[in-house]
Formats: C-alpha cells, sequence, structure tokens
C-alpha cells in the first residue's frame, strides 16, 4: 500500500551518496531537487554544492534539476552550476521526470531522482519508473517548525525501516 512512497534509498543527504559507485551500478544521470534537498529553500547554491556538481560530472554523470520552482529561483541557484534545468515542473506529475530523462539523453533505468520530499519528489519519482534517493531535507540550526507533511513522512519512514524488501534497492551507494 505505501510503496509508491518508498524510496529506493534513504540518506542524511546529498553528500551522503556514492556518485562513484552509482556510475559504476550503471546511471548515467542525476535528477535534483533544489529546495531543502541541495540548499535551504530558498538560498543560493554553496560552495559545497557548486564543488558536489563538478566533481559529479567528473565522474561521467548527467545532472539535471527538477524543481516546482520558477525559473528565475532557477537561474540564480545556477549562477556557479552549469546544468539544465525543468521549472515549474508540477511535480509529482511524471510528465517533469519523463522530460528530464529525455533532456538527459539517457534510458529510465540509467536515471535517478534525489529529492527531500516524499511526497512530491518520492512519489513522481516512481510513478515515473525513476529510481530514486530520499534525503533528510535542510533545516536552519534552530529551525523547530515543520510541516504537517513531514510528520506523515516520519510515520511512512518508520514502516519503511521496517519492510527491508523495500530498503537498498540501489545496492551499496552510501559513503562510509
Amino acid at each position: 500500500m505505501f510503496k509508491t512512497f518508498y524510496p529506493y534509498e534513504h540518506v542524511s543527504s546529498v553528500f551522503a551518496i556514492d556518485y562513484e559507485e552509482l556510475y559504476r551500478s550503471g546511471y548515467r544521470g542525476i535528477i535534483f531537487d533544489i529546495d531543502n534537498t541541495l540548499v535551504h529553500h530558498g538560498d543560493d547554491s554553496t560552495k559545497e554544492i557548486d564543488a558536489l556538481f563538478v566533481f559529479i560530472k567528473n565522474i561521467g554523470l548527467k545532472t539535471l534539476l527538477l524543481t516546482n520552482n520558477t525559473e528565475e529561483r532557477v537561474k540564480r541557484f545556477l549562477r556557479n552550476i552549469d546544468s539544465p534545468y525543468i521549472c515549474d515542473a508540477d511535480k509529482p506529475k511524471t510528465d517533469g521526470y519523463l522530460k528530464a530523462v529525455e533532456m538527459l539523453g539517457i534510458k529510465k533505468e540509467e536515471a535517478l531522482f534525489v529529492g527531500d520530499q516524499m511526497f512530491v519528489d518520492i512519489v513522481g519519482a516512481n510513478r515515473s519508473g525513476i529510481a530514486n534517493i530520499l534525503v533528510d531535507f535542510i533545516r536552519q540550526s534552530g529551525e523547530t517548525k515543520i510541516g504537517k507533511k513531514r510528520y506523515l513522512e516520519k510515520a511512512i519512514l518508520k514502516l519503511y525501516r521496517k519492510n527491508k524488501r523495500f530498503q537498498h534497492r540501489l545496492g551499496n551507494i552510501v559513503k562510509k
């Protein structure tokens, strides 16, 4: 019943992913959400994120940003990053995910989506047939309020952790 919500993998952040292992496993493109996945909501990119994109590209992986944000927001984020994007994507609808795969020039089986929202990012990727990773959403230090959906996500994650057959479907892609 909950498998549409279950990610292929759940990690703490985009920095916990072994991108080299993903490449060795046959993945050729990474589709990223922006807000609360790569940076805190509304923030510009950081030096660490800029360096991560360079590292990913040097491995041979293509990148694309898929976001429900406006083009103005995406362009501001991409100031130091060279990556195609799809804005106003209307996630979790599948059209944007499938268009992203097409824009990357890869097969769906070679694509991976990384996002922070189970009900938007992961559901859309699963419905599109694209492997995915759920990252813990980025919070500012001292930030205590989270939306109602985040509490539901926590409950579903507890069920996910109990259901071993849906975990670690990407193999060993978590950095040690």
